[in-house]
């Protein structure tokens, strides 16, 4: 693969990228699946136009909540298509979203039941509860989210030592010992210089990114990523301009354009150009092409800001993300962003890299000089799971998780292939969307889900490309063979009995023993 002038043969870890780009698979649907999906968002918007219109009349009542007469000339607070379609479209369908849970979210979980009178508007609880539902949605990856009285001794030691909450910022009285032990650990587990931790995940990108670049600047962001990203970006006054999903040629060229024609009008050279992506995409399962953008991004002299919420920990040897898992120096990536809220059973996130970096944002992240510091027992739960994972509680707990991850995370996407499921992503992804496209069926797979004790998270639009809805799955190192075994079977049943299997490829029970990519040629 050459990249104008760049030889990816010599870059190290090229080779592996290569083969994990071709481990990813994104099968296009049937033409008269994407019909039919127009066809059934075509027929909802006309009665949702005929139930307007009944409310309009007085014939229909309207409990969603409307602009008062006297505002008729004020800034309109809804949008109007928006507004349509959550009162038309959303509402019917809103009670496969916002369950309520009673319990840990592990392997299993117990859901309270509810019902509607007025068709999902309002709902109430029964005061019944469905029992030991497997989850299929949440982060869990290595099931750290866990409520074993050994395992978070040191957890209750330490809120009985600090309390729970910190009551100050870290800037005036909020900084414990506890903190900075654990953003030492975190730069030892990342092999970076130094770290900084954030007691909100999605605040560590919305308020950090408006610290690292401004205006004059450039950011580059693929256009599947996050909404924290985004914001983060729009918040920052930076040119923002999006290049396709994982495609080095989009991002190249608009990196040589950038170079090349500097700011619009006065065409000075940009300050700073960022480029912004994620490890692994959370709608998609695809994985960054990582050894790629760090080569092109040493060509144009940009930087790189790498989001690895729902990769740290859960891919690589060691569980250390993306870096390891594309063999590259961590110190090629200027910005490592990552979230406790996953892997970790925990919450927050951090930023690392160079100390520079790091003792930047310290005085000028909004995050960092007015947000409350991290909870002291959600810091100590970090630093045991992240103690387990590298091996410094004396245990293989740890290695054994992340190998328990990647060893389910195969089965069930090959499993999945093979029964003619169409599935996203990469083979080694932990989240693994299933495209169901057309409404209705989104609707009636989660219910039927339910009805066979198995909890799926289903994404529709605005989440989504209107014609690609989908049912997210989330593995864990948690869930037993059994388990899956047991979704797999249901999911065979309704995928029968929805018509849910739309692929055209054939998959064999088999595994490839070895892949020609493994090879060069002399």
């Amino acid at each position: 693969l050459l990249l104008e002038g760049i030889n990816l043969k010599n870059v190290p870890g090229t080779g592996i990228a290569s083969r994990q780009h071709k481990q990813e698979s994104f099968e296009q649907a049937p033409m008269y699946v994407a019909v039919m999906t127009y066809l059934g968002f075509g027929i909802v918007t006309l009665f949702g136009y005929f139930r307007d219109f009944l409310r309009a009349v007085g014939l229909e009542k309207c409990n969603l909540a409307q602009e008062r007469v006297e505002q008729k000339d004020f800034v309109p607070l809804y949008q109007d298509f928006e507004n349509f379609y959550n009162r038309n479209l959303y509402m019917r369908v809103r009670d496969n979203w916002n369950r309520p849970v009673c319990s840990l979210p592990g392997p299993v979980f117990d859901l309270m039941e509810r019902v509607s009178d007025d068709y999902n508007w309002t709902f109430r609880l029964t005061g019944r509860t469905l029992h030991n539902a497997i989850n299929m949605g949440s982060y869990n990856y290595l099931g750290f989210a866990e409520n074993n009285a050994d395992f978070l001794k040191t957890v209750a030691d330490k809120t009985q030592q600090y309390g729970v909450g910190v009551c100050s910022t870290r800037q005036e009285m909020g900084t414990l010992s506890i903190h900075e032990e654990l953003e030492q650990l975190v730069a030892s587990f990342l092999r970076v210089e130094s770290s900084m931790t954030f007691g909100m995940g999605f605040a560590t990108n919305s308020m950090n990114i408006p610290a690292i670049v401004g205006k004059g600047g450039l950011i580059l962001s693929d256009e599947l990523n996050h909404t924290s990203l985004i914001l983060g970006a729009r918040l920052s006054g930076a040119t923002i301009r999006v290049f396709k999903h994982n495609n080095m040629h989009s991002l190249e060229k608009m990196l040589r354009e950038a170079v090349c024609s500097g700011q619009p009008r006065t065409h000075r050279p940009w300050k700073k150009i960022l480029i912004m992506v994620e490890g692994i995409y959370s709608m998609e399962g695809s994985v960054v092409r990582l050894s790629e953008i760090i080569a092109l991004k040493k060509k144009y002299k940009a930087y790189l800001y790498l989001d690895e919420a729902h990769s740290i920990g859960a891919v690589g040897p060691s569980g250390r993300g993306v870096a390891e898992l594309f063999n590259v120096n961590p110190a090629d990536v200027d910005v490592m962003m990552g979230t406790f809220t996953k892997s970790f059973g925990a919450a927050g996130g951090y930023i690392a890299g160079k100390k520079e970096l790091v003792d930047y944002l310290r005085s000028h992240s909004h995050s960092a000089v007015y947000a409350s510091a991290m909870s002291p027992p959600v810091t100590e739960q970090i630093l045991r799971a992240m103690k387990c994972i590298m091996g410094k509680d004396g245990s293989t707990e740890g290695i054994r998780r992340i190998r328990q991850l990647a060893e389910n995370t195969r089965y069930f996407r090959a499993r999945l292939k093979e029964m003619g499921f169409i599935i996203y992503g990469n083979d080694d992804s932990p989240v693994v969307p299933i495209l169901l496209y057309m409404p209705g069926k989104v609707v009636a797979f989660a219910r039927e889900m339910l009805e066979r004790k198995i909890g799926v998270v289903v994404v529709g639009f605005p989440a989504t490309p209107i014609t690609e809805a989908r049912a997210r799955f989330c593995l864990s190192a948690s869930h037993t063979r059994a388990m899956l075994n047991q979704v797999l079977r249901h999911m065979n049943e309704v995928g029968d009995n929805l018509c849910l299997k739309f692929s055209r490829l054939k998959y064999s029970s088999c595994p490839n023993l070895c892949d020609e990519t493994d090879f060069e040629l002399i």
